[in-house]
């Protein structure tokens, strides 16, 4: 129980902060540039990536024994895409204007390489409560990013949160970055920010957990890891090695 709850811990961890897709991997920059001009649509369209991402994840985990090596990413893109589809309708159906808003950017989560990506690297290797947490925290994190960049878009372009105006009658918004160019000017300001506030941390000799770069040979998280098991190894070879040395001495 207590190692479940621990991995679920680490899974939502991992997605919301420690490899957050919008502010640490760079991932689904499309729908990142293009729907964040409030903040009502990149929380939308987090959620709405959020509930195919879990859902893809869980059924793709159950599914992971046996769906065939050669085609398995075509079926990871059936499986998505019967989710998006069966999102899509609901949209329709409840919330007309969050789906008009969104637009092409719904059916295009079937291509997300956050989806694919979680498909292909964890819940295809997984059992299914970590894969569905895993789901849950990456999706969240795109969210919280989405959502962020939003706010800052609609506060700054629009001078409104939530379709609430803000700005006094005297301060005029910067529609500059309610437009299209806003999207990169905001996101590599939160991006910059973000990294400011580690660089600041690490300074300071606090522990900064790092995103997986998969560079291994650099990466001092997996070189400790490395020596441990060579060390932990040698111990063990000492170990047999003292026990054949005693059978021997017996003999």
């Amino acid at each position: 129980m207590n190692n479940n709850v621990q991995i679920i811990k680490e899974r939502l961890f991992n997605g919301i902060i420690k490899e957050n897709p919008t502010f640490v991997m760079m991932l689904g920059m499309c729908p990142t540039l293009a729907v964040t001009t409030s903040c009502i649509n990149g929380i939308g369209m987090g959620l709405t990536t959020t509930v195919v991402l879990t859902l893809s994840n869980m059924l793709i985990s159950l599914m992971r024994n046996i769906i065939p090596e050669k085609v398995r990413v075509p079926s990871f893109i059936v499986v998505v895409a019967s989710f998006v589809t069966l999102v899509q309708f609901m949209l329709e159906a409840y919330l007309p204007s969050l789906n008009d808003a969104l637009g092409i950017y719904i059916p295009l989560i079937v291509v997300n390489c956050i989806i694919l990506g979680r498909a292909e690297s964890y819940a295809s290797k997984n059992p299914v409560i970590p894969s569905i947490f895993d789901g849950v925290g990456m999706g969240l994190g795109f969210t919280v990013g989405l959502g962020a960049l939003g706010a800052f878009r609609e506060i700054l372009g629009a001078g409104s949160i939530f379709g609430i105006y803000i700005f006094p009658e005297s301060l005029e918004p910067i529609r500059l970055i309610g437009l299209a160019p806003g999207a990169f000017f905001v996101l590599a300001f939160l991006v910059a920010a973000q990294n400011k506030i580690k660089a600041s941390r690490k300074e300071k000799g606090e522990v900064v957990v790092e995103a997986c770069t998969s560079d291994c040979g650099s990466c001092k998280t997996c070189i400790d890891r490395v020596k441990s098991v060579i060390a932990s190894d040698k111990e063990e070879f000492a170990k047999v090695a003292s026990k054949e040395a005693e059978k021997k001495e017996e003999n």
